[in-house]
């Protein structure tokens, strides 16, 4: 006997997904397409770091920003200033002018010596301050030769350490060589935020394909959380640079708003709620995604 699955999730677009178009256009095409809302990549899109463009933006199309993902990247390190510090308390101011829930954030670089001591304590102290929530990416680490090098502190996988809310990335779970479904059960409520994409676990090459394309139980995935009443975001987070023209780009942010749409409404399939499994379809071949 199937059982119904109930869920709040709203499916969102992260605007980082319509590279090499713009922010603009991100919102122009989840409106389009039916999403429920967008996530904000803050990055070097002068649009992307204005809060006052972005409500503009967001009042023209009708469609709320539900999530701010804070310029963590190598090639960010110097949009809205240098201090990582000062950066998630902007990205903060942001998501509570915007109405936004959640502030995406990746665990510090090594290099950032002082962020990475403070980073547990401080994001402690920040949630004390704000009902947004940080939710710490899982990333993955570097290999070469056989050798693995981990850029981030305290890790590249935040799950056994005192975040209360993680954000799950399957495109970085396929990098890593993880196991999405035990992490999704092993986070279980700390688990507030998804980033939706597949990949094929190639050394060093953030894919995020399209849901469905990879290996990724990117399907089972959502159906578990689903069952479970998941009340968090869904984001689309995949690559399209690589699109033949904009009619593909669409095609391709279509077609995983169906997929995230289709698993979040499944039925129960005995004996599957709490395994893992693939992606349906086959592997596509992608270039390194937002690395987001």
């Amino acid at each position: 006997m199937s059982v119904t699955r109930v869920t709040s999730a709203k499916i969102a677009l992260s605007t980082a997904s319509v590279y090499p178009e713009r922010t603009p256009d991100a919102f122009e095409l989840a409106s389009r397409l039916g999403y429920d809302g967008v996530e904000i990549m803050v990055g070097a899109d002068p649009v992307s770091q204005d809060i006052d463009v972005l409500e503009r933006l967001s009042d023209h199309y009708g469609l709320p920003i539900l999530a701010i993902h804070a310029p963590c990247l190598l090639v960010t390190q110097r949009v809205w200033g240098k201090d990582p510090w000062a950066k998630l308390q902007r990205a903060q101011q942001a998501a509570e002018r915007v109405g936004a829930r959640t502030v995406v954030v990746h665990p510090p670089f090594r290099w950032q010596r002082d962020y990475a001591r403070e980073f547990e304590i401080g994001l402690a102290r920040m949630r004390e301050e704000t009902d947004v929530v940080f939710a710490v990416e899982n990333m993955f680490p570097l290999r070469a030769r056989g050798n693995e090098m981990i850029p981030y502190s305290p890790d590249w996988n935040p799950i056994d350490y005192d975040f209360p809310q993680v954000t799950l990335d399957l495109s970085h779970t396929a990098v890593s060589g993880s196991d999405a479904m035990e992490m999704v059960g092993k986070l279980g409520d700390r688990l507030a935020h998804l980033h939706l994409a597949d990949g094929v676990g190639i050394a060093n090459k953030d894919e995020h394909l399209v849901p469905g394309r990879g290996n990724q139980p990117c399907g089972p995935v959502l159906e578990r959380l689903a069952g479970n009443g998941y009340d968090g975001l869904v984001v689309l987070e995949i690559n399209t640079r690589k699109a033949a023209g904009r009619t593909e780009r669409i095609d391709d942010l279509a077609e995983a708003l169906a997929f995230a749409r289709l698993h979040l409404a499944a039925p129960a399939k005995p004996g599957t709620a709490g395994t893992a499994g693939s992606g349906t379809g086959s592997a596509k071949a992608g270039s390194s995604g937002p690395g987001a």
